[in-house]
């Protein structure tokens, strides 16, 4: 069992590594329990718990599960564990939701009722820049006011393009796995275009746009595909990105893509990729 402070410093931990995880809580206890109000304990992704504690195994299982959920799609969950009859009284069964809380068997001999509130902690989510055109600069600019953190690929003499950026890639060289979300923009106008777009479809991300003409990107597919880049990673590309703003500017394309990333990440759209003009 781990003190409040140990469990901070494992939650700053985890934070630095950019690893997700789930902060369950308890927030209230009925009767007798093993774990009590205030007690939390660290779940990673794998479901081992690495820190703190909540309880035995009647209220375990239940929140393990709830944690996994969380994890997969970001939102936070309240799992009341209670004894049975319990349940039975206020007309409920094991596994029901109501009102926001779903609901579990507690098969302990303390028959106490405890209610867990499970919190996902996930990698801040990340665009990926590859290209340094004017709408590149516009996406790298406004992303990290609304809260992502931005990776810029370019090669070393465009990178002075970008006044800031929380990360710098020479080339196109993407990692092909990362922690948490990450959302591809390939904007080279015609310099190293098919290179960027290659790598972006190669990694696995939950969006990738490409900025050019809808006549481009059929092209670009084409040459991609006769160098043996596989149709499934192709399909991935949606022609136009960015929401219908009739953006013109710069900023107003930028502002469009954006608009789209966001309703990807809030589960708007399933995983996409796209092309714009």
């Amino acid at each position: 069992m781990n003190s409040a402070a140990d469990i901070l410093d494992l939650v700053a931990a985890m934070k630095a590594k950019g690893e997700p995880f789930a902060l369950a809580t308890v927030v209230r206890t009925v009767a007798a329990t093993a774990a009590k109000a205030g007690a939390k304990a660290l779940i990673r992704q794998d479901g081992i718990i690495s820190g703190g504690w909540i309880g035995g195994g009647c209220a375990r299982a239940a929140v393990l599960k709830a944690a996994k959920e969380s994890l997969a799609d970001g939102r936070p969950r309240l799992v009341s564990v209670q004894p049975p009859d319990a349940l039975q009284d206020q007309g409920l069964a094991a596994g029901e939701e109501r009102a926001g809380i779903r609901f579990a068997n507690n098969m302990c001999p303390s028959q106490g009722t405890m209610d867990v509130f499970v919190e996902p902690v996930l990698p801040q989510p990340q665009i990926v820049i590859c290209g340094s055109s004017p709408v590149a600069v516009a996406i790298a600019e406004l992303g990290r006011r609304v809260g992502f953190a931005v990776t810029v690929c370019a090669p070393t003499a465009d990178q002075n393009a970008f006044v800031d950026a929380d990360r710098r890639i020479e080339g196109y060289a993407l990692p092909v796995n990362e922690a948490g979300a990450r959302f591809i923009v390939v904007s080279t106008q015609g310099r190293g275009d098919e290179a960027a777009l290659q790598a972006a479809l190669a990694v696995e991300a939950d969006y990738v746009a490409f900025v050019g003409s809808r006549k481009k990107a059929d092209a670009l597919k084409a040459t991609l595909a006769s160098r043996g880049v596989p149709p499934a990673q192709l399909e991935k590309l949606k022609c136009p990105a960015g929401l219908d703003l009739g953006a013109i500017t710069p900023d107003e394309i930028a502002i469009s893509i954006l608009a789209e990333i966001i309703a990807a990440r809030r589960g708007r759209h399933s995983r996409v990729a796209a092309v714009t003009v």
